[in-house]
């Protein structure tokens, strides 16, 4: 794939048979000359606010997704997603994340 434009599905899985949750977006992926993976886009609908909520609290958490394009049943490559001020998503490719994850809560 050297470009792909469409809907693909960002899924945060908590472990590898746990998908948290998913979100439909609309991408413009391409591949450099290197090989290097990088999309831009947004979500394909405005999130609800508890939608929104969830989306925030699992990219404060930690802001690695696997993506799904059309026709695949799960993701298969790992991106990490920033989400600017206004709504646009910048994803590149992380091949080095290890799923590993440091959660610190608060206790009141």
């Amino acid at each position: 794939m050297d470009r792909f434009e469409g809907r693909a599905r960002l899924e945060w899985w908590a472990n590898h048979a746990t998908c948290l949750e998913e979100y439909d977006v609309d991408i413009t992926a391409t591949v450099d000359a290197v090989g290097k993976w990088r999309a831009t886009g947004r979500h394909a609908t405005a999130l609800e606010a508890p939608q929104r909520e969830g989306w925030d609290f699992l990219v404060e958490m930690d802001p690695h997704f696997s993506i799904a394009f059309p026709g695949e049943d799960r993701g298969g490559i790992t991106v990490r997603v920033v989400e600017a001020e206004d709504g646009t998503l910048t994803l590149t490719e992380a091949p080095d994340w290890d799923g590993s994850v440091s959660i610190t809560f608060d206790r009141t």
